[in-house]
């Protein structure tokens, strides 16, 4: 079943005060209310949120291959990448912050990564995902945002306080720069995207 659009309707909403309004013409638009312009669409929307999302996949492969934590053990320097401080604190016990570091460096960035080049496949090329999964696919992908900054959160907090014992001190180390600089631009290419596109494209609610 297709659902209408208010611009298939003749009809837009101010970004700023919400008053529907008629559309007049194809490029900007003027509320009657506000006097606010706008554009029925973000302008080169499906392009910024490409370009956000393969940097952030550029940055993924230095963020995982570069040292994410240094511990300094008895004397002993160990730098540990993300898979080798899961490891770490799974050999150690810590199985709680192994599990948090594991969700928020693997599967939340991958998934966010994914998320976005469907949506964006779905607008360009269609989908068998009705508009309202697309929609709700969007929105999981702003609300995952700012979790995947968890396990910098976690390094950052072991920096500070974390004792486990024979561990004396533990730094950040350059994988997290690249990690966070990751979320950011998948934060960007998520702000970038206009969801209502997703409502242009031709459903298949089966």
């Amino acid at each position: 079943m297709n659902t209408a659009t208010a611009k298939a309707s003749g009809l837009c909403l101010c970004p700023k005060c919400h008053k529907t309004n008629p559309i007049c013409g194809d490029e900007k638009q003027c509320c009657s209310r506000c006097l606010a312009t706008f554009t029925l669409r973000k302008k080169n929307s499906l392009k910024l949120t490409m370009a956000w999302t393969v940097t952030a996949i550029i940055f993924l492969i230095p963020a995982n291959l570069l040292p994410m934590m240094v511990i300094n053990s008895i004397g002993e320097r160990d730098a540990s990448t993300i898979l080798e401080g899961i490891e770490y604190f799974a050999e150690t016990g810590v199985y709680p912050i192994a599990v948090v570091v594991f969700i928020a460096s693997f599967l939340i960035p991958l998934a966010k990564i994914a998320g976005l080049i469907l949506l964006m496949y779905s607008v360009k090329k269609g989908s068998k995902l009705s508009a309202k999964r697309r929609a709700k696919l969007f929105h999981l992908i702003e609300f995952l945002g700012p979790w995947s900054m968890l396990d910098v959160f976690v390094v950052a907090l072991m920096v500070a306080v974390v004792n486990l014992g024979f561990v004396t001190s533990v730094e950040a180390g350059a994988g997290s720069t690249y990690f966070t600089l990751m979320v950011i631009f998948t934060m960007f290419a998520a702000q970038s995207f206009d969801s209502r596109l997703l409502w242009d494209v031709p459903e298949n609610d089966q």
